[in-house]
């Protein structure tokens, strides 16, 4: 699976994050105006000093840009525990993925990954009962079809208080739960701990489970491998890069992070290799 961002894309995000203009950067760098636009609609950067002088001004790590820009980096190929189903999802051919999360009779959803159906399908064809929806935010992309599942499973969905609004279809209110930061999810033999992640939207949640043999955070769109998520609005994007940094970067090494969009990745791929884990 190819990473979900790429050079231009991890350009913008970082570019317009600090609410800096296209000038702003031509400033900073020497480039043109003309050059930063084209490379922001997928050019590629002429060679490592563009790179370099592009990371310095947008506060990004000068190695992750080069390695994702110049050397094509892509993660390990990661392998989810077998307590986890990938389910996927397209809107128009844009790929989503949401996952169940059980014990082979238990399970929790994490996002809908816009495919309820197929959610359902799984759920029934595999004897296991539904006891909870977990949303990584509010986003039609990772919420579409929890009207679908509460009419066959009458259970909580747990949400940032602050993405309610966002929600398309709004459940009853005595079917939204609030978890706090911290707070432990169980199902089955299995317990989730809720991590609050704001930055993405702001009230992000990703969701950690951890085992004897493996650690594994569901991140939704708070990051992604060699990248992370547009800050929504841009006003949070320190607060989004503070959540990469001191929350998910501080997981354990090994842990698996499964986000909403592209592939797999580990703690430790992201602290060599993305542009926003750590500071310059």
């Amino acid at each position: 699976m190819p990473l979900e961002d790429d050079f231009s894309d991890i350009l913008k995000k970082a570019r317009t994050g600090q609410g800096l203009s296209v000038s702003d950067i031509a400033h900073a760098t020497g480039l043109s105006e003309g050059d930063i636009a084209t490379l922001e609609r997928g050019s590629q950067p002429q060679g490592r000093a563009e790179v370099r002088v592009l990371a310095k001004a947008l506060g990004l790590r000068s190695a992750p840009l080069e390695q994702v820009a110049i050397d094509k980096w892509e993660p390990v190929a990661q392998q989810a525990p077998t307590w986890v189903e990938t389910i996927h999802g397209s809107i128009n051919g844009y790929g989503v993925q949401g996952y169940i999360l059980h014990d082979g009779e238990e399970a929790l959803l994490i996002d809908t990954g816009y495919n309820a159906p197929a959610m359902i399908a799984w759920l029934e064809s595999h004897r296991i009962r539904l006891t909870g929806i977990c949303l990584t935010h509010g986003h039609a992309d990772h919420a579409e079809g929890i009207q679908e599942l509460l009419a066959r499973w009458q259970v909580p969905v747990y949400l940032g208080a602050d993405d309610v609004s966002i929600l398309h279809w709004k459940p009853s209110k005595d079917r939204l739960t609030a978890p706090n930061d911290g707070q432990v999810i169980p199902v089955g033999r299995l317990s989730v701990r809720c991590l609050a992640t704001p930055g993405h939207t702001p009230g992000g949640i990703c969701y950690r489970v951890d085992t004897e043999s493996q650690s594994v955070c569901f991140v939704g769109d708070t990051l992604f491998a060699g990248s992370i998520g547009r800050s929504n609005p841009h006003t949070l994007y320190s607060t989004h890069l503070d959540s990469v940094r001191q929350c998910l970067m501080k997981l354990p090494y090994d842990c698996i992070l499964l986000p909403g969009h592209g592939p797999a990745t580990t703690v430790r791929e992201e602290l060599a290799h993305n542009p926003f884990a750590q500071d310059c």
